[in-house]
């Protein structure tokens, strides 16, 4: 068994009794399907007048008698009805049978249809759930690799193809089999010399259509594969259009997106096309057989005399019973192919190991009371050292500043501080406790993080401040956006704090969304602030609201601030100074200044520019 279709049955489990349901239904139609056909032979006998009359009641005497004892049983009822009346009266009853077969046939697939529905619905939902789960609980480092279209593409498209297509699995072990397995077992009874004739031709057009389908698989991993690669070609348009717009780039992005569109053109193709074979294939394949079966079983009728026209036209139905569900087993065992494909890509993501977890047994830690601690840092992104030996402490109500070149490891150590990544070597600790030790959501409740790039999410201001603290009063928020210096443009909105800001937060400029991410930070009330580089997108305006808004923040409280603007921290109480994942320098901005070395440099730098 496919290792997919394994990984697949913990979420058919609590949609165990659909199952069940849906196979005793599909059993019933099947069952069905056959006895409405066998229904016809007492029509053909009335009509052809060949009915037998059977006055006395068959008694049934084993398995073995059962093919006489049904047909004896069936003239026995129309000879009881047509003794002193019309043959219509028999034409009614036979008539009325052939409904009643039908209408239970149809029911019985309504029925499997409908919990198959229930089924396929309930796991596509677990599916995405577990989907959204693993996407949201990943740790930074994961996406730092993968494309976001493609993440996406897994998420909506491969999981919706694994509903579409796994569950014909159902029909392919359950329903179109066992209407085939009836029919024929029917088909024994009335001439087992036609059907083992049968027999010969059905795995000759079984191993033909598996030899088309063989290379379906690989197509549609490709293809699936392609799908995500499109997706991030718009994503990343979207999200840069001002930069491509600017730098007259649309021919090249263009031309990117219709080579992808191009590659899936002709793997869609490729696969539509032997999908679409599936069921001409299969068709001909089974009137093939059929027209072999007219010319062999004719001669049984006409020739030999070994069976009646009545039988040989039931026969023929049933055997064309035989193609309908032979083409939709052809069908579906091509849209499983496409659905292990997709299953294989849900399940290369929701298998993913977050190595940045929680241990079984944490520590629940809600304060801080003296220092953090960073002691013999060595950290690297992939073969790259950003931090070599790198030790720290912080103390309670500090606020250090870290500055360099790009490159030197500042926003590294925010990184990990907040364990987006965990250190290769040494140990990072708050009042002794180790981070690794401490519950992930309390360790992270500690700390509010400003970043350079201001994220805000397609809702209202309120929406957005409050995300740290969804319960907050519109007080409480009004309180935030004043500390952080926001409130005197949000009170001119239109709505207020109920204002929906667009998507990313594009209905306002730079600096006002950076306010609202500070405002943000002040509604969480963490004891640790951690600042990366939260003033360096501004312009000189801007930045000037938004440092009163940090120093506003920062009051009595313990504060990380990473910087590039040098003017901004010239308060700290620390500032250390960095290169190449080291410290070179620490003390307060005066003491380093009179030692005229690189943070010297780098406000000359700074002041000439």
């Amino acid at each position: 068994m496919d290792k997919s279709l394994l990984k697949l049955f913990p979420y058919l489990k609590p949609y165990n009794s659909h199952i069940i349901w849906n196979v005793i239904y599909n059993i019933l139609y099947a069952f069905f399907s056959t006895i409405s056909m066998l229904t016809l032979l007492p029509v053909l006998d009335v009509l052809f007048g060949k009915a037998k009359e059977v006055f006395t009641k068959p008694t049934y005497t084993g398995i073995g008698n059962i093919k006489q004892y049904g047909t004896e049983y069936m003239y026995y009822q129309i000879s009881t009805l047509t003794q002193g009346n019309s043959i219509q009266v028999a034409l009614l009853f036979v008539v009325l049978m052939i409904i009643t077969t039908f209408l239970l046939k149809n029911l019985f697939n309504y029925l499997a249809s409908f919990h198959i529905m229930h089924l396929k619905n309930g796991v596509l939902k677990d599916l995405r759930k577990s989907m959204y789960d693993k996407i949201i609980e990943l740790p930074i480092s994961y996406y730092s690799e993968k494309r976001k279209g493609d993440i996406m593409a897994r998420m909506l498209g491969d999981v919706n193809e694994v509903q579409n297509s796994f569950f014909s699995i159902l029909e392919l072990v359950v329903k179109e089999p066992l209407t085939i397995i009836f029919a024929l077992a029917t088909m024994f009874f009335i001439s087992t010399k036609l059907t083992l004739f049968v027999l010969i031709f059905m795995p000759i057009s079984g191993w033909i259509i598996s030899k088309v389908a063989k290379s379906l698989r690989a197509k549609s991993l490709e293809a699936q594969k392609e799908s995500g690669f499109l997706i991030s070609i718009v994503d990343e348009t979207l999200g840069g259009l001002k930069v491509i717009k600017s730098y007259n780039a649309e021919p090249n992005f263009k031309n990117r997106f219709n080579d992808s569109v191009m590659r899936l053109l002709n793997l869609s193709n490729s696969i539509g096309t032997k999908n679409n074979l599936a069921t001409p294939l299969s068709e001909f394949l089974g009137v093939t057989t059929i027209a072999i079966l007219l010319f062999y079983g004719g001669n049984l009728v006409l020739i030999d005399k070994t069976l009646d026209g009545s039988s040989f036209i039931v026969y023929l139905t049933l055997a064309f019973n035989i193609l309908t569900p032979a083409k939709a087993i052809s069908k579906a065992s091509y849209a499983v192919k496409n659905g292990l494909a997709a299953a294989e890509r849900v399940f290369e993501v929701l298998e993913v190991e977050n190595e940045i977890t929680s241990k079984e047994k944490t520590t629940d830690k809600n304060t801080f009371d003296s220092e953090i601690t960073l002691k013999n840092i060595h950290f690297k992104y992939e073969d790259e050292n950003v931090l070599k030996d790198f030790s720290l402490e912080v103390k309670k109500g500090q606020t250090i500043a870290l500055v360099g070149q790009s490159g030197s490891g500042k926003s590294t150590i925010a990184n990990l501080l907040t364990r987006f990544y965990d250190v290769n070597e040494g140990s990072i600790a708050i009042d002794g406790v180790n981070i690794k030790d401490m519950n992930l959501q309390s360790l992270r409740g500690l700390m509010g993080l400003v970043t350079q790039d201001s994220i805000l999410f397609n809702d209202t201001i309120k929406a957005n401040i409050s995300l740290g603290k969804p319960n907050a009063s519109d007080e409480e928020i009004i309180e935030a956006l004043k500390i952080a210096n926001a409130y005197e443009f949000v009170k001119d909105l239109p709505n207020g704090i109920y204002t929906n800001i667009g998507d990313s937060g594009n209905k306002l400029s730079g600096g006002q969304k950076q306010r609202l991410s500070i405002a943000r930070a002040v509604l969480k009330n963490p004891p640790i602030m951690i600042l990366d580089e939260a003033t360096s997108a501004l312009d000189t305006e801007s930045e000037k609201f938004v440092q009163v808004a940090l120093e506003n923040m920062m009051q009595n409280r313990t504060s990380i601030v990473i910087a590039h603007r040098l003017s901004t921290i010239q308060k700290a109480d620390t500032i250390i100074v960095m290169k190449k994942g080291k410290i070179v320098e620490q003390g307060t901005h005066e003491e380093l200044i009179a030692l005229n070395g690189t943070y010297n440099k780098l406000v000359s730098m700074q002041s000439l520019e």
